[in-house]
């Protein structure tokens, strides 16, 4: 086997077999089919990946398809946020498709298999039907209404098409087998009555198709060649190749199922419909908070499309499903912002630092590298002046020798800057520090080629200068849950382990090469992590969002 060959999932390693038992390469065809009843998160990003991934590969055309089959709970601000959120991730579909655009052929092959005697108008309620379905180990019982003629099943379906029945008063059910051992195959629905408006077929339509009739009807349709699904449908590719048996020709391709373990992510949950309970609830102000696990979360928050994919690669494709750590999607957004990401600097949790021997009234504009790992970054220019913000972590009266930063006595030096060092400091009436009063030298300044300015010192600070500071929002996030598997305990709620310190919003200081940052501008505030602007900023008020710290966490688990 080759290395190539080695380095090959087992999806792709499908795809190979298939091409070398003789399927065209020029047949090969994918897709990635989101329902739109919310927006999609990081696991529908594996997906994304896999699937016009495997189109890059194999230079195939993948479609963007909505099953859109179920009105009461999808709507076109949904698939405007899909569609937005694929394309920022940087894919391109070969086409936009929808099986509402199948609505018509669904119908039709529904009504050739009432004639051929495989699909049946059942009348119970959806209560009765469940209960007839039997269990894993008892067999089914079939439906009083499972011999109705082919003319009085004719005559309800199109009845039930032109809206004379209410919802629930008959299902369209396929004539499979009650005694599979399949569960799925025990006379499955393929159509239930909802009279509700879709979001592009409007009231033309009261009767909806089911998911299983309809997904691999449209892959046929669309001559999709693998269709890659999560491990919770492996069970319905039974199903999947039985509905196809109904209407496929020799002459078209038959489209194949194939399954694949979907990732649960530690400190989140994923289903839609919790997310859109955190939405509904307002533990979250949207869908695009930055504390959700959605790609428009994730973006919001600061997260590049690059570093997405990057996650979606290391994670992989798996036959297994486990519970992949946050901690890794925060190593590879660090990762990448470490190369990108201009370098500022901003104080979050400020104290005063006046520079006692420093001349009143004067100011400098010193050099600053933008990204010391990018040559062409370039400088910035960044006031000095007798005032500073320093952080208050950064000073301590009197420390041990492990404290390399401010103490009385000792001296740092600060980013770009002098040499200081620390000669009192004030307190107020609570005994907490609110000044501190240093010396600098002055022919220390940083790159100015002295022989004071290449003393070493051990300690270095950020700061901004008062007088020319921003001062901003500064959101910063932290887990959504306190919990690393929260919808994962049988007796207890997810929503029981909501973090309630998931968000503080602080007012920092910033250097003012910010003042014309732009939303989505990303930056590393020194010393302290990366960093965002939201879309709340205004020409008055800059608004950021912490993305991540610079502390890896993942790497230092892998070495636990």
């Amino acid at each position: 086997m080759s290395e190539e060959e080695k380095s090959l999932n087992f999806i792709e390693h499908i795809i190979e077999d298939d091409l070398s038992s003789g399927f065209p390469k020029d047949k090969l065809r994918f897709r990635f089919p989101p329902e739109p009843n919310g927006y999609l998160h990081i696991g529908h990003a594996s997906s994304i990946c896999l699937n016009f991934g495997l189109g890059l590969r194999y230079n195939s055309p993948v479609n963007l398809r909505f099953d859109d089959t179920n009105p009461a709970k999808e709507e076109q601000e949904y698939v405007d946020a899909i569609k937005r959120d694929v394309d920022w991730l940087g894919f391109s579909w070969d086409a936009e498709v929808y099986a509402s655009d199948y609505f018509q052929q669904l119908y039709d092959w529904a009504v050739e298999l009432i004639k051929n005697g495989k699909a049946y108008v059942d009348s119970q309620s959806a209560e009765v039907i469940a209960t007839q379905k039997g269990t894993p180990t008892q067999d089914g019982e079939n439906s009083p209404f499972r011999d109705r003629t082919v003319e009085e099943n004719l005559a309800l379906f199109s009845e039930m098409k032109e809206g004379k029945y209410k919802e629930g008063e008959h299902v369209l059910r396929a004539k499979i087998d009650m005694t599979s051992s399949n569960m799925l195959m025990r006379d499955p629905l393929m159509y239930r009555i909802l009279h509700k408006p879709h979001h592009r077929t409007n009231t033309d339509w009261c009767i909806y198709p089911m998911y299983d009739w309809t997904h691999g009807e449209s892959d046929y349709l669309e001559q999709v060649s693998h269709s890659f699904c999560t491990l919770e449908f492996a069970m319905h590719r039974e199903l999947y190749d039985w509905f196809l048996d109904q209407v496929t020709v020799d002459t078209k391709v038959r489209p194949k199922q194939r399954e694949f373990a979907r990732r649960n992510f530690s400190h989140t949950v994923v289903s839609k419909r919790k997310l859109l309970q955190l939405v509904e609830e307002e533990v979250v102000t949207g869908w695009d908070d930055p504390r959700m696990p959605t790609i428009s979360g994730l973006r919001r928050k600061g997260y590049t499309a690059n570093a997405i994919r990057n996650f979606a690669n290391t994670i992989g494709i798996a036959k297994r499903e486990n519970v992949v750590d946050v901690s890794l999607l925060e190593f590879s957004i660090r990762e990448d912002l470490n190369k990108i990401a201009p370098r500022v600097m901003a104080v979050l949790n400020p104290v005063k630092l006046v520079i006692t021997n420093y001349p009143d009234g004067e100011e400098e504009w010193l050099d600053a590298e933008n990204n010391p790992g990018d040559d062409n970054a370039g400088y910035r220019k960044v006031p000095f002046s007798k005032e500073l913000y320093i952080e208050k972590e950064d000073f301590k009266e009197e420390a041990n020798k492990k404290f390399f930063r401010l103490k009385l006595g000792g001296e740092v030096r600060l980013k770009n800057g002098y040499i200081i060092k620390a000669e009192s400091c004030t307190k107020d009436a609570e005994g907490n520090i609110i000044e501190i009063q240093c010396t600098y030298d002055p022919k220390s300044k940083s790159g100015s080629g002295t022989e004071e300015s290449l003393r070493k010192v051990k300690g270095t600070l950020h700061w901004v200068s008062i007088k020319h500071a921003i001062a901003s929002e500064v959101r910063l996030y932290d887990r959504l849950f306190n919990d690393e598997t929260p919808d994962q305990h049988k007796d207890k709620d997810f929503m029981e382990f909501v973090n309630p310190e998931s968000l503080k919003v602080i007012t920092g200081f910033v250097e003012p090469s910010l003042k014309t940052a732009k939303v989505e501008d990303i930056f590393q505030f020194q010393r302290i992590g990366y960093f965002n602007i939201d879309k709340d900023s205004t020409a008055e008020k800059l608004v950021f969002n912490k993305t991540v710290g610079l502390r890896d966490t993942w790497a230092k688990l892998q070495q636990k």
